[in-house]
């Protein structure tokens, strides 16, 4: 199994300015997993992963998004404070606010040395503005639907990808349906025999009749 720690720092060592994590999988597959936590120089990282001769990442098998809102979260944290003479340990709860953004997972391969995967990350700065990643199309030329799809569904902007335009929404589609606070429409105008929940969703917007 390919050790992560080594790896990470077998690239800090190849591109001392390079920012990773080596991000946990508590779960049952115990698939942790590569952050490149500044993806400015993501493609030349993946060029290397793929070039070196005991490496040989040579495949992007997928492809994925995940959309991560802003969220709060409850730290608790113990301390002593003196309370009528008498030091006792009281129990405190902070907030803290983590900014929301989106990622994007490469599952990697080595065809040539048959093992993996590798599971790369790159995360946006954030969920409006900030959405650019580089893409990694010209290292796998097996990311180019994918990545697309990525952006369709999640609003990720490739840049640098050979190709990016929507590959399941319509051009004039503004949204993105993968999105957590997406909201789907009343009116489906592109179903056109809308039935079930689509047809009680839709009925308020037909016209009645004079």
């Amino acid at each position: 199994m390919l050790n992560l720690e080594q790896l990470k720092s077998r690239i800090e060592a190849a591109f001392p300015s390079a920012r990773l994590e080596v991000v946990k999988n508590p779960g049952a597959p115990g698939q942790d997993s590569l952050l490149l936590s500044d993806p400015a120089r993501a493609r030349e990282i993946a060029a290397w992963l793929r070039d070196q001769p005991d490496l040989r990442f040579d495949y992007a098998s997928n492809v994925t998004g995940i959309d991560w809102p802003a969220r709060t979260v409850v730290e608790k944290h113990r301390e002593k404070q003196v309370i009528d003479g008498v030091e006792r340990e009281i129990e405190r709860a902070t907030e803290r606010t983590i900014p929301g953004c989106l990622e994007v997972v490469y599952h990697l391969y080595s065809m040539q040395l048959k093992h993996g995967p590798l599971i790369l990350r790159m995360r946006t700065r954030d969920r409006a503005e900030g959405v650019h990643l580089p893409s990694l199309t010209p290292v796998w030329r097996g990311a180019e639907f994918q990545e697309r799809e990525v952006y369709d569904l999640y609003g990720v902007i490739f840049d640098g990808h050979p190709d990016l335009r929507r590959i399941l929404m319509w051009d004039e589609f503004r949204d993105y349906p993968m999105r957590k606070d997406y909201v789907e429409p009343d009116d489906f105008e592109y179903e056109p025999t809308p039935h079930g929940e689509v047809l009680e969703r839709a009925r308020p917007h037909y016209r009645k009749p004079e």
